[in-house]
């Protein structure tokens, strides 16, 4: 019978694959034979004593796991998922490197540009021509002025167009005087006292007004044809509106003042009245006036406030770049962090890679044949009782489970057990 260090002997290298394959299953089949006979020769010699079975197991055990340990080319193939696995850990791990790298050069900028930002801050207060804004100094002063110019001309359009629209939509008049047609004092005491909606229709027109000459100043803000009619439109519709409450003045003058032979009041004698063409420069010229002054204010207010708004948007700047730099940070510990875990992959993989491969079912294959062939001359060489021989064959079968159990071998569900090298 051979040893099972023959039975375990590797082949050459060299030899074809194919023939390598049947020989490797010709010498498994052997191996089994050889368990199988060797179980057999055991148990007749020691009459199938269980105690002696339990040696044997023992030293079959130790004798196979030895004999794995040498096998050099076996245990490269078993360990060769584990080897392939370190690989695409290794992979890994170089990404993980390089994406850190990535993202500290960009958090390294990042924190330039923060740096750049803050001084610029510092710097535009002191030297704002550098960063190209006029200083406010000088425009503060227009700004002012503009601004006393255009609060007594927006109470002048409140009260003219108040009276206006009072002396159009609602004034009985008693005489022709266009000063009372215009100007009216009681004009809106006498709306309120007729009416609340009548005081606040009156009293809003004038607001109707300025809202048009703020959109105005909103709109030709951007620049192009669109717009440009869209200006014109405005001003002629704020034109037209001031004309018509113009001809109705002019007209409850006429039909004041008119006499049995007098003509019905039409458009054509609208155009022909000064007093006509006077409600509509009191009102549409100074409307215009308080237009300019106000879009000038605005440009003015808007230059002063460009350090401030220019300060502004750096800090804005600054809040995102900070946000970035966060995320940059947090992106690098969690590869940090990757590059952790990858390495005890590593190195786990490692410590099995060093230690070798118990292949678990071959190892049964070859337990379970062993304890048959110790079953078989059990059954067929030892002359013993039929109740003797059954407790003898149920007390080695206790036995062979206690050992694999110690072993931790009882159905076991993984193909292969990893001893790592300490």
């Amino acid at each position: 019978m051979k040893s099972l260090t023959q039975l375990f002997s590797l082949k050459k290298v060299d030899e074809a694959p194919k023939n390598s394959i049947d020989e490797n299953e010709n010498d498994r089949e052997q191996i089994r034979i050889t368990y199988y006979q060797s179980g057999f020769a055991a148990s007749i010699k020691a009459t199938g004593k269980p105690i002696v079975l339990k040696a044997c197991l023992q030293n079959l055990y130790m004798s196979f796991e030895d004999q794995c340990r040498k096998q050099k080319l076996e245990q490269d193939r078993l360990k060769q998922p584990y080897r392939e696995e370190q690989e695409k850990n290794r992979t890994e791990l170089k990404k993980c490197e390089a994406a850190i790298g990535i993202y500290e050069k960009k958090e390294q900028d990042l924190n330039e540009d923060v740096g750049q930002i803050k001084s610029e801050i510092v710097e535009v207060k002191r030297n704002p021509d550098k960063f190209g804004i006029e200083d406010g100094k000088g425009l503060k002063a227009h700004f002012y002025i503009g601004l006393v110019l255009l609060l007594p001309i927006t109470l002048y359009l409140v009260v003219f167009y108040i009276s206006a629209s009072y002396s159009a939509f609602f004034k009985e008049f008693s005489n022709d005087s266009l000063t009372a047609a215009i100007f009216d004092a009681d004009a809106l005491t006498n709306s309120f006292k007729a009416s609340w909606l009548e005081g606040v229709l009156v009293i809003t027109i004038p607001f109707v007004f300025m809202g048009l000459g703020y959109v105005i100043h909103m709109v030709q803000k951007v620049k192009g044809i669109k717009n440009i009619i869209r200006i014109i439109g405005l001003f002629i519709t704020t034109f037209l509106f001031d004309a018509l409450l113009a001809y109705q003045i002019e007209k409850k003058i006429y039909e004041f003042n008119k006499t049995t032979d007098s003509s019905p009041y039409n458009l054509d004698i609208a155009l022909g009245e000064a007093e006509f063409w006077m409600i509509i420069f009191a009102g549409f010229v100074v409307y215009i006036i308080w237009g300019l002054v106000f879009d000038f204010v605005m440009k003015e207010f808007e230059n002063i406030d460009k350090i401030r708004a220019y300060i502004r948007g750096q800090k804005g700047k600054l809040i995102d770049l900070e946000k970035l730099a966060t995320e940059y940070s947090n992106k690098v510990n969690d590869f940090k962090q990757q590059i952790v875990t990858i390495n005890g992959k590593i190195s786990e993989l490692q410590s099995k890679i060093d230690g070798f491969v118990f292949p678990v079912k071959e190892y049964l294959h070859y337990h379970h044949q062993y304890k048959e062939g110790w079953f078989q001359a059990i059954n067929t060489e030892i002359a013993l009782p039929h109740k003797e021989k059954t407790e003898l064959l149920v007390n080695c079968d206790i036995l062979s489970i206690e050992h694999l159990d110690k072993l931790n071998l009882i159905d076991p569900d993984f193909q292969h057990l990893v001893y790592s090298k300490n």
